[in-house]
């Protein structure tokens, strides 16, 4: 009987041990069911960097509801970094409390009662770039932080993150917003080093594939220690890159430039670029004061329809000539995209004869053959349709600007 007595007591004690081990088990997959389409909205760097505060958030949040911008479908207002303050005695962040005295929850709450979703930005490493305080070490903490907040989407950077890997850090930082509880879209910030394509499906919903971009058509800018690039050159860095986006998984090539400082024919052409490789739309500019032409191209509801496609297929190069490209993108309902991009200083002439230029495209399957099918063009940015597919088309198009259509059935 004693021998019986051991045995249960025993068995009961490995059972609530292993039982005990299960509970540490963590879970490495995002939630599901987010990000179906590029997500939309707006992030505090490019225009403001470490100028952030709350008066200023919630006037952002405003304006993205009286410009017509949410109506457009933005969503997302993103505060990018420096709105730490210090941890408290057990490890938990708070906001720099001169810059945000009423607290995020407060804040949160706000841009919630405006129909808008909030995003906050962290680090994998000790420290954010900008200096404060990074997720390393606090990452439970953090996302507990983040999902008593309300916090809906996390921007997760890659700064003083000595001796990490990458996947195994944002695995790190998935497990903790799992077991957080609240859904949060993660927008993994590691700027393409570490091949986040090939890992980043399963762990977040967005990956940058470069470094930093920078308010310019076509440059480099060197910042002694690291570079920032023009909008053509984060372009030509997606090259190879389309099979890793869908819904719920996007190649992100950084925020949009839009309204900060290039003529408005390289914005068209920036926003027409980012609508055809079904990047994430997250505006950079200043939503309180913007120019009229600023605000038509944000918010052109036909080129962000491109954008927002629900096949959720990123569009390609087909062909390049005289520094004029055309890309073509698959599209809903048999439509598809079309898009004549001209990186030169000169306008360029284009005449694309498409009876004769069948098209297809091995990853979605798909085929454009005007000699089988007409197909009725519409020019996206002209608001007005252009004929069809049973003669050539011609245009010319400006220096650094694009031509969007959309041809359909």
């Amino acid at each position: 009987m004693k021998n019986v007595l051991l045995f249960l007591t025993l068995f009961t004690l490995s059972a609530a041990s292993f039982g005990q081990g299960n509970n540490y088990a963590q879970n490495y997959k995002k939630f599901e069911g987010l990000a179906q389409t590029p997500p939309m909205g707006w992030n505090s760097w490019n225009k403001f960097a470490c100028n952030v505060d709350e008066k200023l958030i919630r006037e952002i949040a405003d304006a993205m509801v009286s410009s017509g911008m949410k109506d457009a479908g933005y969503t997302y207002i993103n505060i990018d970094d420096c709105w730490h303050g210090d941890r408290d005695s057990l490890g938990f962040i708070h906001p720099d409390p001169r810059r945000f005295p009423s607290g995020m929850k407060a804040l949160a709450d706000y841009i919630h009662s405006k129909g808008l979703k909030m995003g906050i930005y962290s680090d994998a490493g000790s420290q954010t770039c900008g200096g404060r305080p990074g997720s390393r070490g606090y990452e439970f903490q953090d996302a507990q932080q983040y999902a008593k907040w309300g916090i809906d989407y996390l921007k997760y950077d890659w700064c003083n993150t000595e001796g990490l890997k990458a996947e195994g850090a944002y695995k790190t930082i998935t497990a903790a917003l799992r077991k957080a509880g609240r859904p949060v879209v993660l927008s993994i910030c590691e700027w393409g080093n570490d091949k986040p394509w090939e890992w980043g499906p399963e762990v977040g919903h967005l990956w940058r594939t470069t470094g930093d971009i920078y308010n310019c058509f076509d440059c480099v800018k060197d910042h002694g220690t690291w570079k920032s690039f023009g909008v053509m050159q984060i372009l030509d860095k997606q090259e190879g890159l389309r099979q890793y986006a869908g819904p719920g998984q996007w190649n992100d090539p950084d925020m949009l430039e839009v309204g900060n400082g290039m003529p408005v024919h390289e914005d068209r052409a920036h926003f027409s670029m980012w609508a055809m490789i079904a990047a994430p739309l997250i505006a950079g500019n200043d939503l309180r004061n913007m120019s009229k032409e600023t605000l038509a191209i944000l918010t052109h509801k036909e080129a962000i329809a491109i954008n927002q496609d629900k096949l959720g297929i990123q569009g390609f190069r087909y062909a390049k000539k005289d520094s004029v490209e055309t890309w073509l993108k698959p599209l809903d309902n048999g439509k598809w995209a079309v898009c004549f991009l001209n990186r030169s200083n000169t306008p360029q002439k284009v005449n694309f004869d498409w009876k004769n230029t069948p098209i297809s495209d091995e990853l979605s399957k798909r085929e454009l053959n005007a000699a089988k099918t007409t197909y009725k063009i519409r020019d996206v940015w002209a608001r007005k349709a252009q004929g069809n597919t049973k003669k050539a088309y011609a245009a010319t198009v400006p220096r650094h600007d694009a031509i969007l259509l959309v041809l359909s059935e």
